[in-house]
């Protein structure tokens, strides 16, 4: 199956599914405004404050349009980097939060492979408002599997490529996350890897998403949690400023 994008189609669904923030920023800002005009306070503070607002309500939305409709995100070119041999690959996972935009992509990529889908949206931990607005217009793979976030319903060393795109920063829980990690270690084959995609919480995502970027972790949270999981390597590479690919193996 082919999915055809609609233009802008990744900074829309920001704007959709984060569209609380948005409402709330553009209310805060008219009420700057009107103090403004009501009070008369410091023409120089109000300017600063209503270009920071902006800044913060444009912004991700930039880095948003850039990473997920220009920059070939979705055309999985990024995956020449990771050096995967697609002769040898017989059973690939992918797991998501309830926000499935990428199984028939992985499955375009990889014909001859059996492509299992797992979602790990649990709604009593995982409360997002944005998650919780992306699952109800999400695509869903066929036979997709719902799953606790440790418990995956494979058998041990079956799985020889596992992704995780944009997915598991939605476990906010450290020990959470170790727990979904020890079970991702525990399916994947002797050789096989998991490629996970992330933002990180680091100096260009808070330019682009200002104090929205806690919404991420950092990459030594993440080395930690794959090390307490029982991965040997733990490899970055880069996928524009504000990504990060994360090749891991057992």
């Amino acid at each position: 199956m082919e999915i055809n994008r609609r233009k802008f189609q990744g900074v829309l669904n920001i704007l959709s599914f984060n569209r609380h923030f948005y409402i709330i920023g553009i209310g805060i800002l008219a009420l700057i405004i009107i103090s403004h005009q009501i009070l008369g306070w410091s023409d120089i503070l109000f300017w600063i404050i209503v270009a920071a607002f902006i800044y913060g309500l444009v912004m991700p939305l930039i880095v948003s349009a850039y990473v997920y409709d220009f920059s070939g995100y979705y055309d999985f070119k990024w995956l020449k980097d990771c050096s995967i041999d697609k002769s040898n690959l017989k059973q690939i996972l992918n797991i998501n939060a309830g926000f499935d935009e990428t199984s028939f992509i992985i499955k375009n990529n990889f014909p001859n492979a059996n492509l299992k889908v797992f979602d790990f949206y649990d709604a009593d931990r995982h409360t997002e408002p944005a998650i919780i607005r992306a699952r109800k217009v999400s695509l869903v793979y066929p036979d997709t599997q719902q799953m606790q976030s440790n418990s995956i319903a494979m058998n041990d060393d079956s799985v020889d490529l596992i992704f995780l795109l944009s997915a598991v920063h939605e476990i906010r829980s450290n020990e959470e996350k170790i727990q979904f990690l020890k079970e991702c270690h525990r399916v994947c084959k002797p050789k096989g890897e998991i490629i996970m995609v992330e933002h990180l919480r680091d100096f260009p995502n808070f330019l682009a998403f200002s104090v929205g970027f806690t919404h991420f972790f950092s990459k030594k949270v993440w080395r930690n949690a794959f090390k307490a999981s029982g991965f040997k390597t733990f490899e970055e590479v880069k996928f524009t400023p504000f990504m990060s690919i994360f090749i891991c193996k057992p």
